[in-house]
Parts: structure tokens; C-alpha cells; sequence
């Protein structure tokens, strides 16, 4: 089947377009961009003052299945994402049983066969996530796992993680890197700092994230490791990034919208929607985040999209769970913060959340160049309106951004060609 979307404004940084475009897919592919195209197309879509961009690559969410289906499942994350214009994910290991072997990613696969979206596994660096002896990892890779990472902790022990980083350069996948000293949390459920104190609250510091973050760089400088920094939270993130990339080190850091946006002074109460690991940091951490993700310094926007249930958010952060949601409002979120407040252009939100991901992932998405998927977003983005956490298709309705007012409604998702997602 033909399709013809006419008269929206493309926005591809991988191909250098910011501009009125039109688009033409065919057989799962783009077959034709151009100014205007006149064509023949059982399907045409009038995208006249919208936005047309390459689908969104999401590198770190989590799925839940199998083992915690009563959060989210692989159709109900799924769904979600399409809704969020994202039609890549790759979905984090630490599900029960752990993606820790060949066998594992082949059920997560065949489970995932009617996704509408592409599911991109990321096996876990060692046997149960209990960082004592390694994965099979090159069985996981030709499984179709893209990716390694103990998401959820950190390995610990650095001779294994060291061993582990070696088999990932061996075979050159990357490692998704979670930096967290587990010695060092200590029981803290939020930022260390004036609110935690207020609210009498244990604190997490920053050396909590800071000191693995560095351990993991220098271990990738060693073993020649692609190495990819998750949800960034600190100031001395982008700073160990930057430096990185100053001494040549294939190292990438992503920053989730939660963190480049909300405070530890946004914390109004002592409730388990505020708790994510790592926590919501100070002005100071969200602002030197807002000039890295300016300047190029971290490369990535993904979500750590954790849904959990409802009774288990709905305490104090003593008790609850961290994570919260964020497939379906980090567009959203990302273009009201970013964008319209000056740090990005919209075409270098794009490349965060599309063009890099797919370089990270060493995969031919991230553009709609012809010949390339078409896996595309067709938003509105001068139209305001609040969040509601009740109309997510997730299962997890954990956000603290409910009624929060944003600009970028993702109007239609299309995967392969195919219409997954329509408002």
C-alpha cells in the first residue's frame, strides 16, 4: 500500500531537512521525498502546519514482562510508546526470570512478535543480575539482543564488570551503563539536600551516581568498550561525559526528561510519585544538564520509563518503589522544555531522540531518507494541553507531571509504513 503525506514541515537532522516537505511510503519503506509529489496512493494524509519527524528510538525502558505483568506488559508498554511517537524501545533485563541467556531473549522476542512497535532486547551483563559470573553474551547477540546492562544496579564488582565489557567490545555491542554505588545509597530515597532534610528524609548524594560513572569510563578507555551512560542526573555526568569525549572515548550519555526538567524543590510532599532512582537533583544539576544536552555534551533523551501499580506509588517514599512513566509525554515534555525555552532547536531535539539513539544502536533508523524504514510521527506542536495521567494507555500511571502543561500532541505513529497510532 502507497502512502502520500502532503503539505507537513519534515524535520530530519540526518539528512540536513527543516523544511516543507512531502513524503511517500511504500512497502514498509520511504520511497520518495521531495517538495511536492504527485502520486497515485490509496492512503493520503493532509499534514498541512504539522510536524513530520523520524519515529523516536527510546534506549532504556521497561517492559515488565514476564514476571511483573501487573505493571506493564510487552502490548501495553508497546501501545503506549506508539502513542508517544516512539517506535523503537529497547526494553531493560531485569524482569523475573532476568533476559540473561540466548533462550530468554528468543521468549522476549516471540512474545514481542505482534508488537506495533520494534522491541530491541538489552541482555543482562550477568546470570540473575547478581553480578558474580557473566552472561552468555554472544549468545544473547545472535538471539538479537542489541545491547548489554545490569539496569536496575550496577555490577559492582569491578573485575567482573571489567570481564563483562570486554565480552560486549568482543562483540561489539554496547554497554548501557546504570551508575549507581549501591554502599554509598545507604537507604536514601531522594537528593540529599535542604528538601530531603525538610521533609526528614534520607538523601542520595551525587557521588552516589558520580563515582561509577567515572569507574565505568576509565574501565571503557581500557577495554576499547562502547560505552553508554543511563539516565544521567548530576553535574559531574556531563563533566566525566565531556571529558570522555575530549580523550576520544566512544561514550554517550542520555538524560531523561524528568531530570532536565523537575527539581528536589518540586517536591511537594513526601510521595512515592516523586521517587526515581537516580532522584530528581538540584537547580544547579538540572541547569549544567540543560547546557550539556545544548552543547552536545550528552547525546541521548530516553525515558527510564518504570511503571509500577498504583498501590505501590501510592506511599511514602520510605515504602514505594522508584520509577516513574514517560513514553507517552517525553516528546511532550522535551519540546516545552527544550525546545520552546531556547536550549534546542527542534531539529536538535530530533537528533536526541532519534538520529543519536540510532547511531548508539548501530542501526539504519533515525532518518527518513528513501530507502529507510518508515517509521515516522506526525505532531502538532502549537497546541497546549495538560497531562492526564488517567488517559495513559500504560499500566503505569506513576508521574508526577500530572496536569502539567505542554505544547507537542503526536497526532499519528507510523511503524513500517503501517498506521499504529492515530489521535
Amino acid at each position: 500500500m502507497k502512502t502520500l503525506i502532503y503539505g507537513g514541515h519534515l524535520v530530519d537532522p540526518a539528512q540536513g531537512i527543516d523544511g516543507k516537505r512531502d513524503i511517500l511510503l511504500e512497502d514498509g519503506v520511504v520511497k520518495n521525498v521531495a517538495d511536492h509529489i504527485v502520486e497515485d496512493a490509496e492512503q493520503k494524509i493532509d499534514a498541512t502546519g504539522k510536524i513530520i519527524m523520524p519515529g523516536f528510538i527510546d534506549l532504556h525502558v521497561h517492559l515488565r514482562e514476564p514476571g511483573y505483568e501487573y505493571k506493564e506488559t510487552i502490548a501495553t508498554g508497546a501501545n503506549a510508546a506508539a502513542k508517544g511517537g516512539v517506535t523503537t524501545i529497547c526494553p531493560m533485563p531485569n524482569t523475573n526470570p532476568v533476559i540473561d541467556s540466548p533462550e530468554r531473549v528468543t521468549e522476549l522476542l516471540e512474545r514481542a512478535k505482534q508488537s506495533p512497535v520494534h522491541i530491541l532486547p538489552v541482555g543482562a551483563v550477568t546470570l540473575g543480575q547478581e553480578g558474580k559470573e557473566l552472561a552468555d553474551i554472544a549468545g544473547m547477540k545472535r538471539a538479537g539482543a542489541v545491547a548489554l546492562s545490569e539496569d536496575g544496579k550496577s555490577v559492582m564488582d569491578s573485575l567482573v564488570f571489567r570481564k563483562g565489557l570486554q565480552e560486549a567490545a568482543g562483540n561489539d555491542m554496547p554497554m548501557f551503563s546504570h551508575c549507581e554505588d549501591k554502599a554509598l545509597v545507604d537507604g536514601g530515597v531522594m537528593n540529599a539536600g535542604a528538601r530531603a532534610e525538610e521533609l526528614g528524609l534520607p538523601g542520595i548524594t551525587n557521588a552516589v551516581e558520580d563515582v561509577i560513572a567515572a569507574r565505568d569510563i576509565f574501565m571503557a578507555k581500557e577495554t576499547g568498550c562502547q560505552l553508554h551512560l543511563c539516565h544521567c542526573s548530576t553535574a559531574d555526568s556531563a563533566v566525566l561525559v565531556e571529558m570522555a569525549k575530549k580523550q576520544g572515548l566512544n561514550v554517550t550519555g542520555e538524560v531523561c526528561p524528568h531530570h532536565f526538567t523537575m527539581t528536589d524543590e518540586d517536591i511537594t510532599e513526601d510521595h512515592g510519585r516523586f521517587k526515581m532512582n537516580p532522584p530528581l537533583r538540584s537547580r544547579k544539576d538540572v541547569e549544567a544538564l540543560k547546557k550539556a544536552l545544548s552543547d552536545g555534551t550528552m547525546d541521548i533523551i530516553s525515558t527510564d520509563h518504570a511503571p509500577h501499580g498504583a498501590e505501590e506509588k501510592n506511599q511514602t517514599m520510605k515504602k514505594a518503589p522508584f520509577g516513574i512513566v514517560g513514553l507517552e509525554t517525553s516528546f511532550a515534555i522535551s519540546y516545552t522544555e527544550l525546545v520552546k525555552a531556547g536550549y534546542l532547536s527542534l531539529s536538535g531535539l530530533v537528533e536526541k531522540m532519534s538520529a543519536n539513539p540510532a547511531k548508539v544502536l548501530g542501526i539504519p533508523k533515525g532518518t527518513l531518507a528513501p530507502g529507510s524504514a518508515a517509521d515516522l510521527v506526525v505532531a502538532d506542536i502549537d497546541t497546549e494541553y495538560a497531562i492526564d495521567s488517567s488517559s495513559f494507555v500504560s499500566k503505569g500511571k506513576n508521574t508526577p507531571f500530572d496536569g502539567k502543561r505542554v505544547y507537542g500532541v503526536i497526532e499519528k505513529t507510523f511503524v513500517d509504513g503501517k498506521l499504529v497510532y492515530e489521535k
